[in-house]
């Protein structure tokens, strides 16, 4: 038998005088006098809660002692407009059903205020909140505004593998994938690690990003996106990195870097304007609350032209800047956060797209510029935040590919079948990468990054 019931949201939203209704969820909070009780529930389906007046003649009132904060609950009743403040609508309950108890002397979301860092603690219990409510209810629509946008544009999902022998960056941050025993691992003449020896017969590990075969699938099907998990073998314990993260990343084929711009600052204003229409209540919490960008910033986000400057431009305009900067700016060295927010809110006061970054300072497959020095990359920088999108046009010339794997050391042998794309039927192409997890912090406000994922991945965190 099925358990019916209507989503808060939809009772709210479309509910009317006299209606009878079926609410599941979890007590937030209880007031009681001798002949009725107030209940106060969250499904997690909306911000709102939805008040549930319990009177003694309705059956179940007798669990009503056991209906404690965080309490699970089923009732059946009749709409009615609410006499309250801040509410429209309230339950006049005909049946109250108890589904699971929750002691109040060890339930840790009692009402009271309660830090960030202790439910993170807790995590699988502060979805019940009302910021994590509203940060999880973001993040899903988000998601499905991300599919959207390229949906409707004609893209194609791809689904990269998440065990790879490429590292894309090249950066050695990377999680092994092994079959092997590690109390006796085999080992070459060179006292090396036998790779042959394992499941795959060489040297694999979680990827660091699906770009190398998102480029691939791009070359057979002109415009392609992946949108999923990505890991970093990276040691560091900012408010801005995780170990475990989700990565939007299309590619265009038949396209350049001012095509790769545009995509870009398309898919930030349209994941504005998406969130303000789809989560209001959840964003307008959220702004009182952590004081990140408020509505009225995100629309205007939704609505900016993106200034766009050559790497080298920006680098003139810092050292100019009368500000004194933690990190010494020079040309030929990578910009850090504190450049690119004074980019952004103090120079542009708004976004600004740098472009043609120094060669030596970005990955092998960026296409080399005509002047030898600087490849046609791109990072979009956003108020508040800096650096939210980096991306480029790939280099598509046989010669010049080869060239740079040799020259950066890399293993052309393992390379060969991203070769192979420059050999056979080569075209301008360009990609970016959005981590997911960037966009939902910039847009909830939350200071740290661990707070917009259900369970964080970081050094020493693997709980849950």
């Amino acid at each position: 038998m099925s358990i019916r019931r209507d989503r808060i949201r939809d009772v709210l939203k479309t509910g009317s005088e006299g209606q009878m209704v079926v609410v599941c969820g979890w007590v937030r909070s209880r007031r009681e006098s001798k002949t009725f009780a107030f209940l106060v529930l969250n499904d997690g389906s909306c911000q709102a809660t939805l008040q549930c007046i319990i009177d003694q003649n309705i059956p179940g009132f007798a669990l009503l002692g056991q209906c404690q904060t965080g309490a699970a609950v089923r009732i059946e009743g009749e709409l009615k407009p609410s006499q309250g403040k801040g509410q429209s609508w309230e339950v006049h309950a005909k049946k109250l059903e108890l589904y699971g108890e929750a002691n109040p002397e060890t339930y840790p979301l009692q009402k009271k205020g309660h830090t960030l860092e202790f439910l993170r603690e807790i995590a699988h219990l502060r979805g019940r909140t009302n910021t994590f409510g509203a940060v999880w209810r973001l993040r899903n629509s988000l998601a499905h505004g991300v599919h959207d946008f390229f949906q409707n544009r004609g893209f194609m999902w791809a689904h990269t593998p998440i065990i790879t022998a490429n590292d894309c960056e090249g950066a050695g941050e990377i999680f092994t994938v092994t079959s092997l025993d590690l109390n006796k691992i085999p080992r070459n003449d060179k006292a090396q690690i036998d790779w042959s020896k394992d499941f795959f017969g060489k040297h694999a590990h979680l990827t660091v990003s699906g770009q190398l075969q998102g480029e691939f699938l791009a070359l057979s099907h002109g415009d392609i996106y992946t949108f999923g998990p990505t890991f970093r073998a990276e040691n560091s314990n900012t408010t801005r990195h995780l170990s475990e993260f989700w990565m939007i990343e299309p590619e265009m084929a038949f396209a350049d870097l001012e095509d790769d711009m545009q995509l870009a600052e398309d898919l930030i204003r349209f994941l504005c304007t998406w969130a303000i229409k789809k989560c209001p209540d959840e964003l307008s919490f959220l702004s009182d609350m952590y004081k990140g960008m408020t509505p009225d910033e995100i629309v205007k986000l939704g609505e900016s032209k993106f200034a766009r400057m050559t790497y080298t431009d920006a680098v003139k305009e810092l050292e100019k800047a009368t500000v004194k900067f933690e990190f010494p700016v020079k040309w030929g060295v990578d910009l850090q956060s504190e450049h690119e927010r004074y980019l952004t809110d103090q120079v542009f006061k708004g976004p600004v797209i740098v472009t043609n970054y120094p060669k030596d300072i970005k990955s092998f497959y960026m296409r080399q510029n005509d002047d030898g020095k600087t490849v046609a990359a791109m990072d979009v920088l956003a108020p508040k935040i800096g650096e939210i999108i980096g991306g480029s046009q790939r280099e598509e010339r046989l010669d010049r590919l080869e060239a740079r794997i040799r020259e950066m050391k890399l293993p052309l042998d393992d390379l060969q079948w991203y070769v192979d794309l420059r050999r056979y039927g080569s075209v301008p192409h360009a990609g970016f990468g959005l981590g997911f997890e960037r966009i939902v912090q910039y847009l909830s406000g939350m200071a740290n990054i661990r707070d917009v994922i259900p369970c964080p991945r970081a050094p020493q965190t693997i709980a849950f």
